[in-house]
């Protein structure tokens, strides 16, 4: 096991292991309320950095992948997905063109902007023509107060930014909400599962305390 690997381990284990049981929570109604809604039953789909596997395991699809460099990824994901411990910009093990839906959530501020950028051209070269790209991500530009409560962000990235990348590494925007979530699962997001249901149906509230966006992205045809 790398150092990079054990390291990312033990940092993610002293942050989230004391909210485990309410992020699963969360993670459901997410899914089930809101993501489901991009993804086909019997699509491929891809967690880049996928973590605990919050997303992919409670997603559905026809076959369902999780990419990780933390080891635990093979811990933490369901029994019905495959999982790759590579880098995100070197899914080797992910062949061209083979993936529906790719998703990526609070990544980007923990990498240099040359890795987010490799990335999204690894991501382009993994999906299908027509396949889409979900960005779950920090937005500075209404979190710049929090951004670096966390050790290991390193790189400030807001809505304009990311969908300027995405443009400039051969994607069109479907879709961008420049306020959806509130910025960590300690901040005001309501914790019960019905009271999540209620927030994702006000899309008012978001403005108030959105300070993440959500960008779906598709590969330019051109």
């Amino acid at each position: 096991m790398s150092n990079e690997s054990e390291d990312l381990k033990v940092l993610y284990t002293n942050r989230f292991g004391q909210e485990e049981a309410q992020r699963t929570d969360l993670w459901q109604v997410l899914c089930s309320d809101f993501f489901q809604k991009w993804v086909p039953r019997d699509a491929v789909v891809l967690d880049v950095a996928a973590g605990h596997c919050e997303f992919i395991n409670n997603i559905r699809a026809g076959r369902k992948i999780a990419v990780d460099l933390n080891p635990d990824v093979k811990v933490r994901a369901a029994a019905d997905v495959e999982t790759h411990n590579v880098r995100s910009d070197a899914m080797t093990e992910i062949a061209d063109a083979s993936v529906d839906r790719v998703f990526i959530s609070n990544f980007f501020e923990h990498v240099p902007r040359e890795v987010i950028v490799s990335t999204l051209v690894e991501v382009r070269r993994v999906l299908k023509p027509g396949g889409k790209l979900m960005i779950l991500q920090p937005n500075v530009r209404y979190c710049a107060k929090d951004y670096w409560m966390f050790f290991d962000h390193i790189t400030p990235v807001d809505d304009r930014a990311l969908v300027e990348a995405l443009h400039a590494t051969g994607y069109d925007v479907d879709t961008c909400i420049p306020r959806f979530l509130p910025y960590t699962t300690k901040s005001r997001l309501p914790s019960g599962p019905g009271l999540v249901r209620l927030y994702l149906k006000i899309p008012l509230a978001w403005r108030f305390l959105g300070a993440q966006a959500f960008v779906v992205a598709t590969p330019s045809k051109a």
